[in-house]
This record gives structure tokens, C-alpha cells and sequence, in this order.
């Protein structure tokens, strides 16, 4: 590591005095946060807030982007009073984060009830007046978030939606009950915890040496195609779930599987994104779609790819034009895969 903080940092868990990366110094104090149900309650003192509503985030139109307002607990406290709501309410929040100078930060959803809770729903129309905001869907606003907001807004909405969906226990029926930082539930009748999870996805750049195989499903937006990505099954490794999920959507058996890249993906409801590259073997290229899955699938030529990638204007300017071939959003780990496999294959034909 390279970048460390100008101070020593200690803390009692730890023993002696040591000098600290930043990174490691903010990590601690998460986990400190995560683990201390007080110390994480004096983080909310001086802590700033993400709001949501119905799991949509509180947003600024700017132009053609969106800003992400962070209220403070002071005025986080004014806005629940003036809805006749206590400050009590702020411990139905979630760590999401902090900065450098261990800030706080947590997100917290006054549309969503829970189940132990007599705290009613804030009305979203009048917060929204009262805020200058909208709370606006997530997958709406992806394109207009610079990349450092998606991701808090990622994390957060994933918590908030875990916590709203898990607050009864699965073997006594109980409620459960969140820590302050949000990391887990406890069933208070057998002491079981529960902690937050995402699904394993494989998405993978199936390519046959000159061409890259992209498919589409009809949920898609038109033009669209992106790699041919599913869920991996229980017991199942990465590589397993690749060879399954090609086999399955497209009829063939791929080798030399390389991992590329992973991406935490909020939709439908939280996955991580395990992104590789694969290769067909020699001669066994015929494509079979299995129309359950995908609407369809085609070999594209690194001319067809890099042109796509080429295109200028946004998402949704390029789907207004229709163009021939869209690509995923810079934003999704699918876009980072096929430029890795353009910049790859041009590097090899310059080399040739």
C-alpha cells in the first residue's frame, strides 16, 4: 500500500501503536461500527444521511445528472419533527460507509415499516416538497450518477431491501431485531443472526478468437446485447456455473476460463456480478438459443464491437437513433468485458 494517513492510530483491540494505511484505518472503524452497537450509535451524532422512500433514493436533478443530497442529524431530526416523528427513528438507519476522516455515513428509508416498529410511513409527496427532491427508482437514475454515488446507492438500497425483507425469523417466526450498524439480525427467542447476502451471478464474454458472442432477452431495450450471464446453482464453483449457464443458453462448451472482474448489482435484488472470459472449442461454434432464456444470439466481429463501443451520445440518446448494436452502460460490468476483449484483440492484430 501506498498512501498512509499522517497520525498513529490505535485501537484497543489491535495492542500497540502502528502506523496505518488510510484504507486500513477506515475499514476498522467500519468494522468497529459494525460491531459496537454504541460506538456506531455516537457515529449517527455526527454522521450524514442517505434518504429513500419505498427503496427509492432522495435525488437532485442538475442538468442531465442527478446529485445525491446527505442531510446531517441535526436536520435530519428537524425534517422527522416537522412529520411528527422522533429522532428514534434514526436507528432504523443502515451503515453504508465513511470518509477518510471517518465520517459516517447511513441510509435511511421513511417509506418502509417494520414489523416491530409503530413508526408509520412519511408521506413521499410532502418530503419531497420539503426536501426540493424526488425520490426517483434506482434503475431510472442509474445513467445520471456519477460512478462514487451508484455504488453507496447499490449498497444502501441493497441493505435497506434485505432488512425489509428479513425481519422475521426463518425457524421460530419471530421478529428479528437489526443491530444499530444494520450488518445483521438476531432472533432474540433462539439467538440465530442473520446476516445480509447477495446471489452469486456468472456473466461471462464467450469469444471464438475473432468474434465475441452476445445474446439479448426481450426485456431488453432495443438493439441491446450484453453477455450471456445466471445464477450459479448451490455447490456449484465459478467455472462449473459457467460451462452450465453457456450450455444452457446457447448450446456450447466453452474452455480456458479466466476470471476478468466482479461488480455488486442491485437488480433485481442484489448479486454479485462474477465476470469471465471464455472460448469456444475449435470448430464447435454453431449457436443453439434456448428461447426459455434468450429472445436471441449472434456472433458480433471486433469491427461490429468496437464501433458500438466507438458510438458517441448517451444510452438513451443511442436508443432513440436505433443503432444496430448498443452495448451495455459504461456503468455495468458487461461494458467492461467487451472493451477488455476489443483492446485485447486490437493489441493482437498490431502485434500479427
Amino acid at each position: 500500500m501506498s498512501l498512509y494517513c499522517g497520525t498513529f492510530f490505535r485501537r484497543k483491540s489491535f495492542g500497540c501503536y502502528r502506523l496505518l494505511s488510510t484504507y486500513v484505518t477506515k475499514a476498522r472503524y467500519l468494522f468497529e461500527l459494525k460491531e459496537d452497537d454504541e460506538a456506531c450509535r455516537k457515529a449517527q451524532q455526527t454522521g450524514l444521511f442517505y434518504l429513500f422512500h419505498d427503496l427509492d433514493p432522495l435525488l437532485q436533478e442538475s442538468g442531465h445528472r442527478y446529485l445525491v443530497p446527505r442531510l446531517s442529524r441535526a436536520e435530519l431530526e428537524g425534517l422527522l419533527g416537522k412529520f411528527g416523528q422522533d429522532s428514534q427513528r434514526i436507528e432504523d438507519s443502515v451503515l453504508v460507509g465513511c470518509s477518510n476522516e471517518q465520517e459516517a455515513w447511513f441510509a435511511l428509508d421513511l417509506g418502509l415499516k417494520s414489523a416491530s416498529s409503530v413508526r408509520a410511513s412519511l408521506p413521499k409527496s410532502e418530503m419531497e416538497a420539503e426536501l426540493g427532491g424526488s425520490f426517483v427508482k434506482l434503475r431510472q437514475a442509474l445513467l445520471q450518477l456519477n460512478s462514487v454515488d451508484s455504488s453507496l446507492l447499490f449498497t444502501a438500497q441493497a441493505l435497506l431491501r434485505w432488512h425489509d425483507g428479513h425481519q422475521f425469523c426463518s425457524k421460530s417466526g419471530q421478529p428479528t431485531q437489526k443491530n444499530m450498524a444494520g450488518s445483521k439480525r438476531v432472533c432474540p427467542s433462539n439467538n440465530i443472526i442473520y446476516y445480509p447476502q447477495m446471489a452469486p451471478v456468472v456473466i461471462t464474454l464467450v469469444s471464438d478468437g475473432a468474434r465475441c458472442l452476445l445474446a439479448r432477452q426481450s426485456s431488453f431495450p432495443r438493439g441491446l446485447y450484453s453477455a450471456l450471464a445466471g445464477f450459479c446453482d448451490i455447490g456449484e464453483r465459478v467455472e462449473e456455473a459457467v460451462h452450465r449457464e453457456v450450455a444452457e443458453e446457447v448450446g456450447l462448451e466453452v474452455e480456458n476460463i479466466q476470471y476478468s472482474a466482479s461488480q455488486h448489482w442491485p437488480f433485481p435484488n442484489s448479486s454479485l456480478m462474477i465476470a469471465c472470459h471464455a472460448t469456444v472449442k475449435p470448430g464447435h461454434t454453431e449457436i443453439q438459443v434456448n428461447l426459455k432464456e434468450l429472445e436471441a444470439a449472434a456472433w458480433f466481429s471486433l469491427d461490429e464491437v468496437a464501433t458500438a463501443l466507438r458510438r458517441k451520445g448517451s444510452f438513451a440518446q443511442q436508443q432513440r437513433e436505433a443503432s444496430p448494436l448498443m452495448l451495455p452502460p459504461k456503468l455495468a460490468v458487461a461494458h467492461h468485458m467487451i472493451k477488455e476483449w476489443v483492446e485485447k484483440q486490437s493489441r493482437s492484430s498490431l502485434a500479427a
